[in-house]
């Protein structure tokens, strides 16, 4: 893969260095990551990585299969435990991040040495020519203030990805938009307050119900 493909198979995973729209294989482009040794890329890597899993697109053992030799592979599982420790240095706790440490192939001990180059301000030495920590968590914050977010924002994606599927599952789009403005505090009009008393207030005592919450996780873990 030529670098100009390249950066336009990161940009669409969220390392926005220019500018494209094309679909593109989460797990063969953070391989290409990985294999171009440039500094740059893997500077960038914590946010490529974050996008993909916010989007349940990481897969370990898919990385690997595009990666040539043990030397890639190493530096393969180093970004990601890189990565982990920039979302702990952050605070960002992301809910999603859960899989990178769950995981056989994840590094405890190296992620906490990270960790503690990323507190102390030094760069990581496990890489080509070494990665200023500082670079990186200033990429990081300046990708997500291009986007748009506050940075705390970003901590709970994957949570909020996963409430809108379940509100779908049980409001109408009006009545999630309804319900949405009330829990806000927003004023309704005449119309929306009747709706809600009629139909969605009924649906919001039911989820309310501590037992009937206990029957349904019982239900969902048999």
């Amino acid at each position: 893969m030529d670098r100009t493909q390249l950066l336009k198979r990161v940009k669409t995973l969220g390392y926005p260095l220019i500018e494209t729209k094309e679909a593109v294989d989460a797990n063969e482009t953070l391989a290409e990551v990985v294999k171009s040794k440039e500094l740059r890329l893997w500077e960038g890597f914590p946010i490529i990585l974050a996008n993909c899993l916010e989007k349940s697109l990481f897969d370990y053992k898919e990385v690997s299969t595009h990666l040539k030799n043990e030397q890639e592979k190493a530096t393969f599982l180093k970004l990601v435990v890189m990565s982990f420790a920039l979302y702990i240095y952050l605070e960002l706790e992301l809910s999603f991040a859960d899989k990178l440490k769950k995981s056989p192939y994840f590094d405890i001990k190296l992620s906490q040495e990270f960790l503690s180059h990323f507190k102390e301000k030094r760069d990581l030495p496990d890489f080509d020519g070494g990665l200023s920590t500082i670079r990186i968590v200033k990429t990081f914050k300046n990708y997500f203030s291009r986007a748009g977010f506050d940075l705390k924002e970003v901590v709970d994606m994957h949570d909020e990805f996963e409430l809108e599927y379940a509100m779908s599952q049980i409001f109408s789009k009006k009545q999630k938009e309804i319900f949405l403005k009330k829990l806000k505090g927003e004023k309704l009009s005449k119309t929306e307050r009747e709706y809600f008393s009629r139909s969605i207030k009924k649906k919001v005592l039911a989820l309310a119900n501590p037992d009937l919450h206990k029957l349904a996780v019982r239900l969902f873990r048999e």
